[in-house]
């Protein structure tokens, strides 16, 4: 058995509270439980999904706000006034500024743009870049991507006489600021889409300035939409399916330098926008002024873009190796840590505040668990930072109950901000354990993997791939599936460099499809022969030589039922990747030597006698003696009902490949030793040998029978009949029958095959299952 890294969901009973609405043959029944799935129950709204239209965006004019911001503007770009675009440092935040910035000066606007440092002033608008924007002539500010919290720096702007136009997506608070006009979707009764990025609303109020629909400014929007994680359904998918187009062809000279630098030709995904554009873009106001940014996309001159992108791409590699090393540094820091721990605080001086939540990110990915990071300012005697959680804890409610111990907080239920002084990380540490604790069990702590549909190998064809293609472009609440591939796999190997992927292939109905695991070799060795697996995963087309395959990419795997591994016959018995794996392991074995393994914590120790008596809770038994008879092994195989069975046995000197004496040996020997009267045990074996025809160990082991049935005695190492012995069977000896014992133990455990091994255990293992139902149902 194995079990899953994630928590597999299935969506399929979903589906099945909808049904399908008319027919078509058009769209595959997988595809339409795709659709189900997402609300949609018809063709008529299957083709609106599939084929997103431009048309079907809604009227800028329905945002609140937007006559009048749009009448301020024009004033403003009539009268030649300074107008400031506020951005953010974020690649939504960049890409909203760009659009507000080619708006207004397109319309011939008077205009500048300025985005707060992230390390000395923070997010969003702040008094004093107001009060500098002011005494450089500034009378209008456009807030991008940012402004809905800024209650105080509004008052403060009027107060100095700016009017103030915020367009923002974020959540709004009690108090809205009190500015010239919000225009937001959330503060927009009339507004029926509610979810736009920062560079959504941007574009409507562009769009509204403009008068016209703007497309060329559609590659930006699709950055900043994609790249915000806002769900990708109703106008966000509309415009980042034909913003994705707009930047495969794009001929804005900054994009097309960064899309040199990320090696992007041809058509634009979302996962090339989310993986590589947008973490290029988000890198520079990690790490400095995000001003580059904007310069960047800006740019019409296509020297300076390209000297403008090799810097973006240097800074994200300078934040790739900056993330690599404060996470070694933090996992460095919790191998002094508890595994009871239910959430890691890790807090160092010098760390960049600026890709703390992706190094958060990191460590709930490899650990399971909430995770909080902080850069320590030893002036200040203060640590801020960012914090990510597994979706089963509620980072934002979790940290409200032990609010009293932050400086500044804020976030939502998987990412928080925080500020709190230094002597309260260590009770923050605690207080959430206590929390988290207390709310979860251990099963919630590991992922959650949302499974679409189950599929057979002869489901998955290019057409099919191709037909699941037009769901595109994925995002939040609208994921890439995922599907559910079982069966018993064949073909498993390692690949690649250092062996760190996994391959191996499924086949039914005379189709077989290849499933490739990037990162998950190490589960090669924890795969049995015949074991039904079951993987999770996503389809795509692997081409190779000009020859297109479907294959699916495995993300997670599992092993539903028992398994048996065997490692018999091999001198090096180092279990330790085994053992450390298990749960709760078991080690049965005759001796006390120290195997490779047995020194963790974790690890029962016992014998076949004991077992029984001295073990716990145990999934995973390591047998490294055969034992004394079959009926041992069974007894505690029953008991424990172990999840999965290591056989480890090596035998030097076999019983089972020794000819066994029979009947017809003892009496020739017997004979022998009446005829001679006295033998000497140790000088006349190689006589006894010579005339019974028998091997030493076999002689001595008929003596040591004769000695125990009171055939023979024993005086100074000499051998002599009794006078008048009873008559007592062989199979009454003890010692003989241990020796057939042995044997029957060697054969069954050491000399069968994998399969009837197996067969035996499943047998007893089986047993155990009806006796237990009898139990349960017979009351």
């Amino acid at each position: 058995m194995i079990s899953s890294l994630a928590n597999w969901k299935l969506k399929k009973e979903l589906a099945e509270k909808r049904q399908w609405q008319g027919s078509t043959n058009e769209i595959s029944p997988i595809v339409q439980e795709l659709l189900l799935q997402r609300g949609i129950t018809d063709e008529v709204r299957a083709q609106a999904f599939l084929q997103p239209d431009i048309a079907d965006l809604y009227a800028p004019t329905n945002l609140s706000s937007m006559a009048e911001a749009g009448e301020r503007v024009h004033n403003a770009i009539r009268n030649n006034e300074k107008i400031l675009v506020f951005g953010d440092y974020d690649a939504d935040g960049v890409s909203s500024t760009t659009v507000m910035m080619s708006a207004l000066t397109e319309l011939g606007a008077n205009c500048a743009f300025y985005i707060p440092n992230r390390f000395t002033e923070g997010y969003g608008p702040n008094e004093a870049a107001f009060r500098q924007a002011y005494d450089n002539g500034f009378r209008l500010i456009i807030t991008v991507d940012t402004g809905i919290a800024a209650v105080t720096e509004a008052a403060f702007a009027k107060q100095l006489g700016l009017d103030l136009i915020i367009t923002d997506h974020h959540e709004a608070q009690e108090q809205l600021p009190d500015a010239f006009a919000i225009i937001h979707p959330k503060c927009s009764p009339d507004y029926l889409f509610k979810e736009l990025a920062g560079v959504g609303v941007a574009f409507k109020f562009a769009q509204y300035l403009l008068g016209y629909f703007p497309a060329h400014l559609l590659d930006l929007v699709a950055i900043g939409t994609i790249a915000d994680l806002v769900p990708l359904v109703n106008e966000n998918r509309i415009l980042a399916f034909h913003g994705l187009r707009q930047l495969s062809v794009t001929q804005r000279k900054g994009l097309a330098a960064l899309k040199k630098c990320c090696g992007l030709q041809g058509e634009v995904t979302e996962e090339h926008v989310g993986f590589q554009i947008g973490p290029h873009l988000n890198a520079v106001g990690r790490l400095q002024d995000a001003d580059l940014a904007v310069q960047l996309l800006m740019t019409d001159n296509e020297e300076e873009a390209e000297e403008l992108a090799s810097m973006v791409q240097t800074l994200n590699k300078e934040r790739k190796k900056i993330v690599a090393e404060i996470a070694d540094e933090a996992k460095n820091m919790l191998l002094h840590t508890s595994d009871e721990d239910g959430v890691i605080v890790v807090a160092q001086k010098g760390w960049n505040e600026g890709v703390l939540g992706i190094v958060a990110s990191r460590l709930v990915r490899d650990y399971d668990r909430p995770a909080i990071v902080l850069s320590i300012n030893e002036e200040t005697g203060t640590a801020k930072g960012s914090a990510r959680s597994i979706p089963a804890f509620d980072l934002f409610q979790g940290c409200m109950e032990v609010n009293h111990l932050f400086l500044n907080f804020g976030g939502h239920s998987q990412a928080a901000g925080m500020t709190l002084k230094l002597e309260n990380i260590e009770k923050l540490r605690n207080e959430l354990n206590g929390i988290i604790h207390m709310k979860l069990s251990p099963e919630d702590f590991k992922q959650e993997l949302l499974i679409d549909a189950a599929l057979q190998p002869s489901d998955v064809t290019l057409e099919l791939i191709k037909e699941i293609g037009r769901l595109a472009p994925f995002g939040m609440k609208n994921n890439k599936p995922v599907f559910l591939l079982s069966g018993i796999p064949f073909g498993i190997r390692k690949l690649g460099n250092g062996n760190k992927h996994l391959k191996m292939q499924f086949e039914n109905a005379g189709t077989s499809i290849d499933g490739i695991g990037f990162g998950l070799g190490e589960w090669a060795d924890f795969i049995t022969p015949n074991a039904g697996v079951s993987v999770a995963g996503q389809l795509a087309v692997n081409e190779w030589n000009g020859v297109r395959k479907p294959q699916i990419i495995m993300q997670d795997l599992r092993i539903d039922d028992w398994q048996l591994f065997d490692h018999r016959g091999k001198k090096s018995r180092d279990m330790t990747s085994y053992l450390q794996r298990s749960s709760h392991p078991a080690v049965i074995s005759h001796t006390d030597e120290i195997e490779k393994g047995w020194g963790l914590v974790h690890v029962q120790k016992t014998t076949y006698t004991c077992a029984e008596s001295e073990l716990g809770q145990v999934t995973d038994i390591f047998l490294f003696d055969l034992p004394d008879d079959l009926q041992q092994l069974e007894k505690i195989v029953k008991k424990i009902r172990p999840v999965n069975i290591h056989a480890c046995f090596y035998v030097q000197n076999s019983s089972y490949l020794t000819v066994f004496p029979g009947r017809n040996e003892f009496k020739k020997l017997y004979a022998y030793i009446f005829k001679r009267k006295k033998i000497d045990s140790k000088m006349d074996m190689e006589m006894l040998a010579a005339v019974t025809g028998l091997n030493k160990q076999n002689i001595q082991f008929m003596l040591r029978v004769f000695l125990e049935l009171d055939f023979v005695k024993l005086e100074n190492g000499i051998i002599t009949l009794l006078e008048k012995p009873h008559k007592k069977d062989l199979t009454s000896s003890s010692l003989y029958q241990q020796r057939r014992n042995q044997m029957d133990v060697e054969k069954t455990l050491y000399y069968s095959t994998y399969e009837n091994l197996s067969k035996w255990f499943e047998q007893i293992l089986h047993i155990s299952e009806e006796a237990k139902e009898e139990v349960a149902y017979g009351l």
